[in-house]
């Protein structure tokens, strides 16, 4: 039986084969999967389940990197190493720190 995430062979549209720069989000949450197979505390398998186990509105709402970051939050959710409420926390944290640098006015460098 085919999951959702597995569409080899299927018709799609182009692949975006040009380089491009990752934002800075994407790089840290790049960082944080990188210590964590490095501190033994999850597996690069244990990633790919997680995102195996989106369902299928997540899997294609989400980017690459969400897929990531949320795969993550899953699996240390499972494994115990932080609760709900405390992701809960860190999420409404981290959108407050958003926030308040979108408000930020951004400075233009003179000419």
């Amino acid at each position: 039986m085919r999951r959702h995430h597995d569409m080899g062979g299927l018709p799609a549209g182009p692949v975006e084969r040009s380089e491009h720069e990752h934002a800075p989000w994407e790089k840290k949450v790049d960082a944080i999967l990188r210590l964590l197979v490095a501190k033994k505390i999850m597996t690069l398998d244990e990633l790919r389940r997680g995102i195996e186990e989106l369902g299928p509105g997540a899997y294609d709402e989400l980017s690459y990197f969400e897929r990531w970051i949320r795969s993550i939050a899953n699996v240390l959710l499972e494994k115990g190493v932080f609760g709900v409420h405390e992701l809960g926390l860190a999420i409404e944290a981290a959108e407050a720190r958003r926030a308040a640098a979108e408000a930020c006015p951004k400075t233009v460098p003179a000419p």
